[in-house]
């Protein structure tokens, strides 16, 4: 019997001391507390709020764009400014009137403003015309290509993002005849240009071509007239010696 107790004994001294209920998790609750959100805290890195940031130039100066995001103090080596990320950037909603990405005689191809992926913003193309409601296209793509009409149109994009529209932009489509007007009157101009042009180089061929001929005369004459230009050049020299001569005589004599 005392063996037997004795053993019992021996056996109760060897078990480990048993946890609470509980107690593995509220271990695993202080660890998950211990270690910072996010993961585990990689070495040399700042907590966001120390970090001094400066934000670049937004890419667009309307609608929607893009701008790097600056770290200046704690860059590697040197360094004063070192670039952590990019963000989105807005800008005045209204773009104004766009230049379609492509046009020839029969139809326009234009785009909405959007930063990639393009999947992330709503588009709506619209038909505006004076003094009416605006149409809505079935169109909803960012792209979209229209074929001239008779008549001029304004077709509008809107871009739209979380339920409200950041960027807008208008794209004004000639008409096929209005289209024809402007190339024929700047083929005429072309043609104007060209006349002036040509007439101011007839000008001046002309001009330099008598310059020329001129001056081949002079020449000619100066070799079949040499004596006489020579005697008339010795006269003139003589008679500027003769009146030299005087004026000293007069001087001396005036001494």
């Amino acid at each position: 019997m005392a063996g037997g107790a004795a053993l019992l004994l021996l056996l109760l001294l060897s078990l480990p001391a048993a946890e609470p209920p509980g107690a593995e998790d509220d271990r695993d609750s202080e660890e998950a507390a211990a270690e910072p959100r996010g993961g585990r805290a990689l070495p040399g890195l700042n907590a966001l709020e120390s970090m001094e940031l400066e934000f670049g130039v937004c890419t667009v100066t309307c609608g929607i764009g893009i701008r790097e995001v600056l770290l200046t103090n704690g860059c590697p080596g040197s360094e004063t400014k070192c670039i952590v990320g990019v963000e989105e950037c807005h800008g005045p909603v209204d773009c104004g009137l766009g230049r379609p990405i492509s046009e020839n005689s029969e139809s326009v191809m234009m785009t909405c403003i959007y930063i990639p992926p393009e999947n992330r913003f709503k588009y709506v193309w619209k038909i505006l015309t004076p003094n009416k409601t605006a149409r809505i296209l079935p169109n909803d793509s960012a792209v979209m290509e229209v074929r001239r009409d008779t008549r001029p149109i304004t077709y509008q994009c809107e871009t739209q993002g979380n339920e409200s529209v950041i960027a807008s932009v208008k794209y004004a489509v000639h008409a096929t005849t209005e289209l024809q007007t402007k190339q024929s009157e700047r083929i005429d101009t072309g043609q104007s240009r060209k006349k002036r042009a040509d007439a101011i180089l007839v000008f001046c061929l002309v001009t330099g071509i008598i310059f020329t001929v001129g001056v081949i005369f002079a020449i000619i004459f100066i070799i079949l007239h040499w004596a006489i230009v020579k005697a008339v050049l010795e006269s003139k020299n003589g008679r500027d010696d003769m009146v030299e001569k005087l004026t000293i005589k007069s001087s001396q004599s005036n001494m």
